[in-house]
């Protein structure tokens, strides 16, 4: 259907002359484009088409494939994953920019080793850190905890047996452990690409609003939490589309034969609107005003699903327009997470497992479900998600278990009564019991206020919620000061492992918002990163996932459905896996948005 739609645009030379512009919705404002120091998905969306890492990934390839980018070809790799060498093309080059003082700046391997290390510079505070020292980059750790110690000002020049640029091109990686899926790491554009040291320096502070990178576009215009342009970037490489979809994918074999040997980006600027109500954004995308609605930073809201695509069909009157309607499980989890050193949902004794575990049993997934998000997910058992490795569709836990009566039990056995006669369950020392979650402000966010008072009323817990913004939010859980929160995370590679990575110890305040921390999983984490891909590695999975069942320092509730609606004059799109760039991938017939819009 896609392919029959999607591809019936024809861009005509009359529209050469007309730019194209790509207008998109953000749900959830960004924070800023400095990738060393950003976490949430809408900067890590901007950030990639702006930068580029050495490797990426194939954009129409079903199951992925990675393919390089900057890199000349795919990286040389000793048998025990330890060493890998990668050579990067010559003749790549940065975007223009004052820093550089009217010269062309071409990128070198220097660069990848400077923006590498930029991570390990406690001035960032990088959130990112504990996953750089996982790498297990020779000497990278103790680069970062020398520069902790002395409080003076990161030594950029100081070399590490890890990483280093053996000449203009050639960049060597050296690991103390082996590492399988390093190549994961290298091919992440919105965290791992280059930046040029003078450029960093001649910013500063304010490198955050000032991303120059080797990417088909820079930064034309920020408005903070209103608007992102985008433009084209005039001094973009030729780079011509390619792909390898599979023989038998009819869609992407369609986008292959319109796009193939064309060179991008096709457009010349993207509009980024941020919108986070949810009938506006719907509004905007009914009037024309976005051409397209989807994917994870501005989804069909969950209230007009129904309207949009009833059964799980495109709705008459859409379909009339031409439009285009994508389906598909995310890969994505969304969570409930606690705060494991809260003094009242924190600790690893077993009052403070029960009392977990019986919020996690009061919650009624399949509630939330049908009524939020109006049948758009499907229950999820754990924390790993659909499309990566670990995932298995047939394993059950009791993370999608609702159970009152189960929960009840739990807190009057472990002392979680009421003690003073108000109605309220307290601690077992009699002290009030009160569970304070943060959330938003928006109309989704109000529908979970009251969907989580709705469920804890019912098992006797009372629950009182914490407004702010996303990214104060976001802030706060990092630093430890919440007690509860949700949110969805989203794969950004076809390693499982990598979601796992919110309960290993070492990530605490990064990517392990409920700071747990457990010796028996830190082992089976470290031992799951040196083993290739196979039934032993399965089997470590499985306890990883049984770990979170047992100790519920997260309740995983659901893996959300994707429905994206597509304008008919926006040509080739084709919803991202684990990436977020796709931007420079697609065409806007003007012609036919502006018939469409009369």
């Amino acid at each position: 259907m896609l392919a029959a739609v999607a591809l019936a645009g024809v861009v005509t030379g009359a529209q050469a002359t007309e730019p194209k512009v790509l207008r998109v919705a953000f749900r959830v404002a960004e924070t800023g484009f400095d990738p060393a120091k950003i976490n949430d998905l809408y900067s890590r969306t901007i950030t990639p088409h702006i930068f580029e890492a050495l490797y990426t990934y194939d954009h129409l390839a079903r199951p992925v494939k990675i393919r390089p980018q900057t890199a000349a070809a795919m990286p040389e790799v000793s048998p025990d994953h330890r060493t890998w060498t990668v050579r990067i093309q010559p003749g790549i080059y940065f975007a223009d920019d004052p820093a550089f003082k009217g010269q062309r700046r071409e990128l070198t391997a220097q660069d990848y080793v400077y923006s590498f290390k930029r991570f390990a510079d406690p001035a960032n505070r990088s959130p990112h850190i504990s996953y750089m020292i996982e790498t297990t980059m020779l000497g990278y750790e103790a680069l970062h905890e020398d520069a902790v110690k002395s409080r003076k000002p990161f030594n950029y020049d100081r070399e590490i047996e890890g990483l280093k640029a053996l000449d203009r091109y050639t960049l060597q990686f050296k690991l103390a452990q082996s590492r399988p899926r390093f190549i994961e790491t290298l091919a992440a554009p919105d965290l791992m690409g280059a930046l040029a040291r003078e450029v960093v320096e001649h910013y500063g502070d304010a490198i955050a609003a000032h991303p120059v990178g080797t990417g088909p576009f820079r930064l034309k215009q920020w408005r903070r939490s209103s608007q992102i342009v985008l433009e084209r970037n005039p001094g973009y490489r030729p780079v011509y589309y390619d792909a390898e979809p599979a023989p038998d994918d009819a869609e992407g074999q369609a986008i292959l034969a319109r796009f193939k040997g064309k060179r991008i980006p096709f457009i010349d600027e993207v509009q980024v609107s941020i919108i986070e109500e949810n009938q506006p954004r719907w509004l905007a995308f009914l009037n024309g005003q976005t051409d397209m609605i989807g994917t994870l930073t501005g989804p069909v809201p969950d209230e007009f699903v129904v309207v949009a695509v009833p059964g799980g069909k495109l709705a008459p009157n859409l379909a009339k327009r031409g439009i285009v309607h994508q389906r598909s499980v995310n890969a994505d989890v969304v969570v409930a997470w606690f705060n494991m050193k809260d003094p009242i949902v924190g600790g690893y004794t077993p009052d403070k497992v029960a009392l977990r575990r019986a919020i996690s049993l009061g919650y009624d997934v399949e509630r939330d479900i049908r009524l939020i998000r109006r049948g758009q997910a499907v229950p999820a058992q754990s924390r790993i998600i659909p499309h990566t490795s670990g995932y298995d569709p047939a394993y059950k836990s009791e993370m999608s278990e609702y159970s009152p009566a189960r929960a009840k039990a739990l807190l009057d056995l472990y002392g979680y009564v009421d003690k003073n006669g108000d109605g309220w369950r307290d601690m077992p020392d009699g002290s009030p019991l009160v569970l304070r979650m943060a959330n938003q402000g928006d109309s989704l966010s109000r529908q979970y206020s009251e969907q989580w008072q709705h469920c804890m009323n019912e098992i006797g817990l009372r629950i009182q919620f914490d407004i702010a913004q996303w990214p104060e939010n976001l802030k706060a859980a990092r630093a430890g000061k919440l007690m509860m929160w949700q949110l969805g995370g989203s794969a950004s590679q076809p390693d499982g492992q990598d979601t796992l990575a919110s309960m290993y110890g070492p990530q605490a305040g990064s990517q392990n918002f409920a700071h747990f921390k457990l010796a028996a999983f830190d082992q089976l984490y470290d031992r799951m990163s040196e083993l290739e891909d196979g039934p032993e590695r399965d089997a470590l999975f499985l306890q990883a996932k049984r770990i979170q069942a047992a100790y519920v320092p997260y309740k995983a509730t659901m893996h959300r459905i994707a429905n994206d609606l597509v304008h008919p004059w926006l040509i080739g799109y084709r919803r991202p896996v684990f990436w977020t760039d796709w931007w420079h991938l697609v065409d806007i017939d003007t012609e036919a948005r502006a018939k469409a819009l009369k």
